[in-house]
């Protein structure tokens, strides 16, 4: 029983793998999985090359880092999406950066804070500030949202803070960039941190949250691009070494000037050539 189990993993796995590249009617479709942030980019990247390419599908799905990378090592995705950079125990797998981003807190823009520094979101982040009446904000009791495990953000988030995941006290986890904002734009005690790119973008949509500076630099695209700003990532397509085949052209165009409006749209730093 056990080795017909194991064959009806196998078939599966590899079924699941070679319906990522299965032709009918003559299309192709290339299946990309990962990072919340640079999924909504891929998407747009998507439908750029579709309609240069009219035989080709590309099926962006989110999930996380930690989820990109795991797919294309299993072969679930052709592409995974990690938005950070690949770790010693990665190297199995090749990195292509096609923008970068940073990462920063925001509170709701009714909130009077204007800015915090490491020790006070070191306070917050551990459940040691309760009130915002402690950073000069209104009285009420902070609301901490937070990543969950698996996104790259939150490791760099408390990678800046120097504290490890158990430490960290949080009231509300979320998934994805969108959710964190949408989070804390319906509630003002809240805080949490996001994508840059993204946060960015809903600001201009009028959603109603702030940016808040990290070490007195603002939360621009200008700081991510000149390096200053103090969390700073590549948005990055990984594959497995040597593994490539029908989705390198992806890869190419993904990279190319000829989608670096769709990536500053985004608000994102474009990779120069």
């Amino acid at each position: 029983m056990r080795t017909d189990a194991g064959r009806w993993v196998l078939v599966l796995l590899a079924s699941t793998f070679f319906a990522c590249e299965s032709r009918e009617d003559g299309q192709t479709t290339i299946v990309l999985t990962g990072s919340s942030t640079v999924a909504p980019l891929m998407t747009e990247i998507g439908r750029r090359y579709e309609e240069q390419h009219p035989g080709v599908r590309v099926d962006v799905q989110a999930g996380g880092s930690s989820r990109g990378v795991a797919d294309a090592r299993s072969g679930l995705a052709q592409i995974g999406m990690a938005s950070r950079e690949l770790t010693a125990d990665e190297q199995d797998l090749v990195a292509y950066p096609i923008a970068s981003d940073g990462v920063t807190v925001i509170l709701h823009r009714d909130n009077p804070v204007k800015a915090l520094t490491q020790e006070q979101l070191l306070e917050i982040y551990l459940g040691r500030a309760r009130n915002w009446k402690a950073f000069g904000g209104p009285d009420s009791e902070i609301t901490v949202v937070t990543k969950a495990e698996g996104r790259s953000t939150r490791e760099l988030f408390l990678d800046y803070l120097g504290i490890e995941s158990p430490e960290i006290h949080a009231d509300v986890i979320i998934g994805h960039n969108e959710q964190g904002i949408q989070t804390v734009a319906g509630n003002p005690a809240a805080i949490g941190f996001v994508s840059i790119g993204t946060a960015a973008v809903d600001v201009e949509r009028g959603v109603a949250i702030r940016l808040l500076p990290l070490d007195g630099i603002p939360a621009t695209l200008e700081a991510v691009s000149s390096g200053t700003f103090p969390i700073s990532r590549p948005l990055n397509l990984v594959v497995p070494r040597g593994r490539h085949g029908d989705f390198e052209d992806l890869i190419r165009f993904a990279r190319s000037e000829q989608v670096h409006d769709l990536v500053r749209a985004q608000a994102f730093v474009p990779i120069q050539p």
